[in-house]
């Protein structure tokens, strides 16, 4: 028998339609014609049904090709600038301003827990809010007789955030109860500089390093007083020593004129 091919746009595979026997001969070109419409209109309706077989696993991939959205501004935003002073603990201050509109959680990590920690290690911004924090390190001694403009540490600063819902007191631990929401903000390498020569980065270190003593300072400072005094223990035995200080000198008055 002869045969006859069509092939699918659907698999690309061939499809082979044997010749109908004699009996079936007047059936034979309704039956072809009928099987030609339908190889014609398969793929179509199958790329129809089949255009997007698994939204989830393509909208998933998809997020993950898209840039994670910082919830923190840092300055300086990829590096730690300390004076190079061997031997001896050197500090570097780096900005951390909330750009969310939700309050924020961060969190310091170091490569080098035993020589570096950070003042605060973490804590909690509201929306727009912004904190100095200072890093405090040891500059190891030089090896091999190298400049200081040669030193290349290792250490290596990491910056996390955390999206929580609203003014709560900081913990560590929040990090380690919401792993899948943390997001890695930065990670900062050590950069050494001249103490001994002036450059813009030097400057600008000072003047952060100040600002973050003045706000230090600012927060140990108790809050002023504006309003009356409560009555309280201190103050009732205030006034109870001012009773008896002004009884006793009416006292010794009294017995003076008495005498006389």
């Amino acid at each position: 028998m002869a045969m006859v091919e069509e092939k699918s746009v659907h698999d690309g595979k061939v499809w082979s339609l044997c010749r109908m026997p004699f009996w079936q001969m007047g059936n034979s070109s309704s039956s072809s014609s009928s099987s030609q419409h339908h190889l014609q209109q398969q793929p179509q309706q199958h790329h129809i049904e089949g255009s997007n077989p698994h939204p989830s696993s393509v909208s998933s991939v998809a997020k993950s090709l898209l840039p994670t959205r910082r919830r923190l501004r840092l300055d300086p935003s990829s590096k730690l600038y300390f004076p190079y002073e061997p031997g001896k603990q050197v500090r570097s201050a780096i900005r951390i301003k909330n750009v969310s509109r939700s309050h924020v959680a961060f969190k310091f990590q170091t490569t080098a827990p035993k020589s570096c920690f950070m003042r605060p290690p973490g804590g909690i911004l509201s929306p727009g809010e912004s904190i100095i924090a200072t890093v405090f390190k040891f500059v190891e001694l030089p090896e091999n007789n190298e400049k200081p403009i040669d030193q290349k540490s290792k250490v290596k600063f990491k910056i996390m955030s955390l999206k929580v819902k609203g003014v709560m007191e900081y913990v560590p631990e929040l990090f380690d109860e919401q792993k899948d929401q943390v997001a890695v903000e930065q990670i900062l390498r050590v950069v050494f500089l001249d103490a001994e020569r002036p450059s813009p980065a030097m400057e600008k270190l000072k003047r952060q390093l100040a600002e973050a003593e003045s706000a230090l300072e600012a927060r140990k400072k108790p809050p002023e007083d504006t309003g009356p005094r409560p009555v309280g223990e201190g103050l009732v035995i205030d006034e109870w020593k001012e009773r008896r200080e002004r009884y006793l000198a009416r006292q010794q008055v009294e017995g003076v004129v008495d005498s006389v």
